[in-house]
C-alpha cells in the first residue's frame, strides 16, 4: 500500500482525464511554484494521487499512481524545476466535488480547499480513504 497520498489539478480543457487514461500516463511537467515543485520531490513511486479536474469541473475524478519518481523538468528552460511521471489507475465510480469536499468534516481541511491555487498537494492517509468513500471506490 502506498505511503503518501496526493492530488493533482489540471484543467480538463488541457489535459482531461480521459487524455491522461488513453496516453496510458504522462510526465507531469510545467510546475513553476516552489511548494508544488517540492511536493512532486516528495512523491515516490507507487504512491495514490487524486486527478482532479480544475477550473470548469472543479471535481476529482480519478486516480493514479507514481510511475517514475522526480527528475528535471524538461520543458524548464531555466531554475530548477521538477518533473513525475504518474500513470492512471481508474477512474472514480463518482466523482467528488469541490463543492462536497468543502462540506465533509474530513476534508475542509484539506489543502485543495485551503491553498486552491496550488496545482500538488499532499493528502493525508484519512483524507484519501474518505475521498475514495465518497467516490464509492476501491483500490
Amino acid at each position: 500500500m502506498a505511503k503518501n497520498f496526493w492530488l493533482v489539478k489540471q484543467e480538463p480543457e488541457s489535459y482531461s482525464w480521459a487524455m491522461f487514461v488513453k496516453d496510458g500516463g504522462t510526465a507531469w511537467t510545467g510546475v513553476r511554484n516552489f511548494q508544488a515543485r517540492n511536493n512532486l520531490r516528495a512523491m515516490k513511486k507507487g504512491d495514490f494521487v487524486f486527478y482532479y479536474h480544475s477550473v470548469s469541473e472543479k471535481q476529482i475524478v480519478g486516480l493514479a499512481r507514481v510511475a517514475k519518481e522526480f527528475y528535471p523538468d524538461p520543458t524548464a528552460t531555466e531554475g530548477d524545476w521538477s518533473a513525475v511521471e504518474l500513470a492512471p489507475v481508474k477512474a472514480l465510480k463518482k466523482p467528488v466535488s469541490l463543492e462536497a469536499i468543502k462540506a465533509d468534516k474530513v476534508l475542509k481541511e484539506m489543502l485543495l480547499v485551503r491553498h486552491s491555487r496550488l496545482s500538488v498537494t499532499p493528502v493525508a492517509a484519512e483524507q484519501f480513504a474518505r475521498l475514495l468513500a465518497l467516490a464509492e471506490t476501491k483500490v
